[in-house]
């Protein structure tokens, strides 16, 4: 099973039992990106925002990922979507593991979505803030799922991601098992747990 981050928000999870891109982002929607052309059986986005759902740029396959797919509703703000509207969080379990992306995620969750959501083995969680939760906040969201594996999202970068947004070490500061990698691509096989991923730029 590996990840492969193309940047912001939007991941390729290959497993055996099938694969799926989440949140991938449309041309000239978020600075310093370019989303190269993708293939998987499934695209998946949070929400309907241009930045998160650009399933035309996604190549189906035409067949079905045998793996399963939960969805969690929840909001892209703290006051119940009035300010940016819903937000779905994603679970694909696949190869025994349950990979959740949260999308762009606005608030910390209630104890009945953390119950709804179960047990979580790989979390991509957005950390930049302002249109999100902050870097702090998602410190707490990450320690609250528990998951062995986190990778984060959504933040600033040299030459990339939005000017209102934090950058990375925000969130990794506080942080004892950082590794950073030297691709984009996070074979989740190859990892020691539990750990912070943080993927390179492709």
């Amino acid at each position: 099973m590996k990840l492969t981050w193309y940047g912001h928000s939007c991941f390729l999870l290959e497993t055996k039992e099938g694969s799926a891109v989440f949140d991938p982002y449309a041309p000239g929607s978020v600075p310093g990106w370019s989303l190269p052309p993708l293939t998987a059986d499934c695209a998946l986005c949070s929400h309907g925002h241009s930045d998160h759902n650009y399933a035309e740029g996604v190549t189906l396959t035409g067949k079905a990922p045998a793996f399963r797919v939960e969805t969690l509703d929840t909001w892209h703000d703290e006051k119940k979507g009035a300010l940016r509207g819903p937000n779905t969080i994603h679970v694909v379990e696949a190869e025994g593991r349950r990979v959740a992306h949260l999308g762009d995620l606005g608030h910390e969750l209630t104890a009945e979505q953390l119950a709804a959501l179960g047990k979580i083995d790989v979390l991509l969680i957005p950390v930049g803030g302002f249109f999100t939760i902050d870097a702090d906040t998602a410190n707490r969201v990450a320690a609250a799922i528990g998951a062995s594996v986190v990778i984060p999202m959504h933040y600033r970068g040299a030459g990339f991601g939005y000017g209102k947004i934090s950058p990375v070490e925000d969130f990794l500061a506080p942080r004892g098992d950082v590794k950073r990698l030297e691709t984009n691509v996070v074979e989740l096989d190859a990892l020691p747990t539990p750990v912070t991923a943080v993927p390179a730029r492709p």
